[in-house]
């Protein structure tokens, strides 16, 4: 089959299409590389000139008074450009309901070509969209991370990026989409739960991790236990790194001598990688029900990762032993769980191994671009 994976979100298109690529596929992966994270692409749609240093002052004057980044206009028309490249595909896939990331006038139009000039079009629910927004507005889920926000909406700025998603504009976009593609699947619980239900909803399939290029080790405690941070701040409370900073305030008065701590703020993915490989305990996120990318990444490492490992996960994949920590938004709860781990550092040879085994058994890429495959086959909805 030929393959058309349209935007990038925290290495997922990447590690699919390796999955595919390894089953004969022929795959083409056309994004901005997720921003700073920069991940590979076979077409880029990255904005350079809105970005540059001539331009870069009145794009950001531009953004303060009107709220709009004129970056956007660029990777629209980069990709308009794309089109001709861009047909007579087997399968479209969309990383979200904006995968170009233009104006949503612009989207819309581009990704109506997109799927008029291609066979099939699927859409992921990996990140935010109009659903899973609507869905934490309507205060559904038992916390999410708009609760810093629904506590404090002196945080809009931190949450407009959130909110754009429920606008008109983009409402536009998603009715469009979930009329025109074939169906829609969800990578992890977060997004499994609002969309339960759906008649295009084709069910959750675990995002692909591939193991090839990650070196399971078994930790080794020879002097400190080390604790990583990374901070995207784009999404600081949403992520709920407040509460991480504070637990590790108390934890490094607690256990000065038998940690080390290291925190690194939007740096570029093969960077973050290597800060974080002779860590022992990875701090991902607060509000998730389930592992995002970066914590999944970690676990195939052998690493303990604080993170989204709720009830629903654990009644998901029929879990009885720990193979993530359950990071919850509640400082104290974070404190005690490190406490514990740094104590019986044991422990974290124990939850490393599972967690990787869990990896192994349950987000292979190969195995996950078989079920990709599987769903893109279905007969149409």
């Amino acid at each position: 089959m030929r393959i058309l994976l349209i935007g990038e979100y925290s290495r997922l298109h990447n590690s699919l299409k390796e999955g595919l690529v390894a089953l004969g596929h022929e795959v083409i992966l056309v994004s901005d590389g997720d921003g700073f994270k920069q991940y590979s692409s076979d077409f880029y749609i990255t904005p350079k000139i809105a970005v540059n240093r001539f331009f870069n002052i009145p794009r950001q004057l531009i953004f303060r008074i009107f709220k709009f980044d004129i970056a956007k206009i660029e990777r629209g028309i980069k990709f308009y450009r794309l089109l001709p490249k861009l047909k007579d595909y087997d399968v479209v896939q969309l990383i979200n309901e904006a995968p170009i990331q233009t104006t949503s006038f612009f989207e819309k139009y581009l990704l109506n070509k997109i799927i008029t000039q291609n066979k099939k079009a699927f859409l992921l629910c990996c990140g935010i969209d109009y659903t899973v927004v609507k869905y934490m507005l309507d205060k559904k889920p038992r916390y999410s991370l708009l609760d810093p926000y629904f506590e404090n909406t002196n945080l809009i700025k931190h949450y407009r990026y959130i909110f754009d998603y429920v606008s008109n504009g983009h409402k536009k976009v998603h009715n469009f989409l979930y009329e025109k593609v074939e169906g829609i699947i969800a990578s992890d619980m977060d997004y499994y739960l609002p969309l339960k239900g759906h008649p295009k909803f084709l069910g959750l399939i675990p995002n692909p991790v591939n193991l090839l290029n990650i070196e399971y080790t078994e930790p080794s405690i020879k002097d400190k236990i080390i604790i990583f941070l990374g901070i995207n701040q784009g999404a600081y409370h949403a992520k709920g790194i407040p509460y991480f900073e504070q637990a590790l305030k108390s934890i490094t008065s607690k256990y000065k001598d038998k940690i080390e701590v290291i925190a690194a703020q939007n740096i570029p993915y093969n960077e973050y990688i290597e800060l974080y490989k002779k860590a022992h305990i990875i701090l991902d996120q607060i509000y998730g029900y389930d592992q995002g990318y970066n914590a999944l990444e970690a676990m195939a490492a052998g690493k303990v990762v604080f993170t989204g490992a709720e009830s629903e996960f654990q009644d998901y994949y029929q879990l009885t032993d720990t193979v993530a920590i359950n990071a919850l938004p509640d400082v104290e709860s974070i404190v005690k769980q490190l406490s514990f781990l740094i104590e019986n550092p044991e422990e974290l040879i124990l939850i490393g191994n599972r967690a990787r085994k869990f990896i192994e058994k349950e987000h292979h890429f190969v195995k996950i671009a078989e079920k990709y495959l599987e769903s893109w086959n279905k007969p149409k909805i």
